[in-house]
């Protein structure tokens, strides 16, 4: 008999449970036949960017090759299509890594009730994560709404060593069967990274021969390749957490590279708790902030999305975005900044179009990072997370060149002034526009705004702020010691 391999965030051939439980099973019941099907949903497929869909095309493309060419792609939705193709195969079974997101729980739960009256097995093994959500708990059984604590638990909990791959591989059946790749869209000009699971090992490697050992630090300096890049590969699941997490020691480096793997994995758990804060507030008080609409947020949205808001550091980030489908973490938290605190636009604006444009765009964690930045969500501390543009790109930037990289407007300014063109003669003459708002002053709006909120929303307590010259009239210097950071 034959078992079906339902491959979703897990496009890989190695350290994958459900593939050796489906190849087991399938040896068991038979002569060792599998069908590795995906599904393209074509009420999802188009809710994602063009450089979203192009990479997930080149993924499948580098998993098919792994698979010898015997990838099914089938196109429908998920609770028609695979329980079709369990009976077209006269499946015993059907396997794949759990998801433990709202919406997958219930697609999931609808299609094992489906499989059960056909006589069929719908197995889940592992899932996309070192510690399944749900696992990690307080004493009393309940879940943390802290990260501090829920790392240091995570780690007393632990997690298996990575999946062996099957004593004896499967023969993959189906392919002929194919309904074909979607047609690859046109990326806009993205300059898309290398997918697929070889090409996240490498990268790996890459990392661990240097890098690592200083990410510490360098991993908050958008100017060098300090950070490993993997967070689109375990977005996919091209590579597993628990294969990172296996190759990791106790250097400075490598604990805060551990540390941001659980990051992920606490916003999981988050979500898995509260799916209702994939969309809403964390902390339902901040609903009641005033935040502005209309044609005036409008456009300020649109020059933020575009990187024309007159703040280099930030619009280097937002063209970074559209450039590559991807952003520094540091950056990500100043323009998140910029938005909810500069702009006084909604989070959830801000978290729709991250993920539209961002491959490594994972619901939990992007929309859990942007709360995180309003000080809605866990870890709440929103007067402090007001990230002055001027000062951090004096000291995250500090010679300018990740500026200069992605604005080549301001490319013939040397040196840290790029941060601020307006006071290079000649700096604006290449169409750099001048800022949008004035950081000083809106700095001290959010924070009235934060403090108009009712009892409960303010944990943490007020800065003293003072009013201020505008921003354009400081050196970097001095705005570098205005800074407002969260680590």
């Amino acid at each position: 008999m034959t078992t079906v391999l339902w491959f979703r965030r897990d496009l890989r051939i190695h350290d994958n449970p459900a593939l050796v439980a489906a190849t087991a099973a399938a040896f068991e019941s038979g002569d060792g036949n599998v069908v590795p099907v995906v599904l393209i949903d074509p009420g999802l497929w188009p809710t994602w960017g063009p450089a979203k869909q192009a990479y997930l095309i080149d993924s499948l493309t580098s998993l098919d090759a792994s698979l010898g060419g015997n990838l099914v792609i089938r196109h429908g939705k998920a609770q028609d299509v695979i329980p079709a193709i369990a009976k077209e195969f006269k499946a015993t079974s059907v396997h794949c890594a759990a998801d433990y997101s709202g919406y997958g729980i219930a697609r999931d739960n609808e299609i094992a009730a489906t499989l059960k009256k056909a006589g069929i097995d719908f197995v889940k093994t592992g899932s996309g994560y070192a510690v399944a959500p749900g696992r990690v708990t307080k004493d009393d059984g309940t879940y943390y709404k802290v990260y501090t604590p829920f790392y240091k638990r995570w780690l007393i909990h632990g997690w298996r060593a990575p999946a062996t791959d099957p004593a004896k591989w499967p023969t993959w059946i189906g392919s002929d069967t194919c309904d074909g790749f979607p047609e690859r869209p046109d990326t806009r000009g993205v300059l898309l990274p290398t997918a697929g699971e070889a090409a996240a090992l490498e990268l790996f490697e890459t990392f661990l021969a240097g890098p690592i050992e200083s990410y510490d630090e360098a991993r908050n300096r958008p100017d060098i390749a300090g950070t490993s890049k993997l967070s689109i590969a375990l977005k996919w699941g091209e590579v597993h957490p628990r294969t990172l997490l296996a190759r990791l020691g106790d250097s400075a480096g490598q604990e805060v590279f551990r540390k941001e793997i659980a990051w992920r994995e606490f916003y999981a758990e988050i979500a898995f708790q509260r799916p209702d804060t994939i969309t809403d507030y964390f902390n339902p008080l901040y609903a009641q902030m005033k935040y502005d609409t209309g044609k005036a947020a409008d456009e300020k949205f649109a020059a933020w999305c575009e990187g024309r808001t007159g703040y280099p550091f930030v619009d280097a980030g937002m063209r970074q975005l559209r450039a590559e489908g991807w952003m520094h973490n540091r950056v990500r938290m100043v323009v998140a900044s910029f938005l909810l605190k500069d702009l006084h636009i909604e989070w959830q604006r801000g978290a729709n179009y991250f993920f539209e444009w961002l491959l490594d765009g994972d619901l939990a964690s992007n929309s859990h990072g942007w709360q995180w930045t309003a000080g809605c969500g866990t870890d709440a501390s929103p007067y402090y997370r007001v990230f002055n543009p001027l000062g951090q790109g004096a000291k995250f930037d500090p010679n300018g060149d990740y500026v200069r990289k992605y604005i080549p407007e301001l490319a013939h300014i040397p040196g840290v002034e790029v941060h601020e063109p307006w006071k290079v003669l000649g700096g604006l003459d290449h169409g750099y526009p001048e800022p949008i708002v004035d950081h000083a002053a809106e700095r001290i709006e959010a924070l009235d705004r934060l403090k108009a909120l009712p009892k409960g929303a303010q944990q943490t307590e007020v800065p003293k702020v003072k009013a201020a010259p505008k921003a354009k009239k400081r050196t970097a210097t001095e705005e570098a010691k205005l800074i407002h950071d969260f680590e």
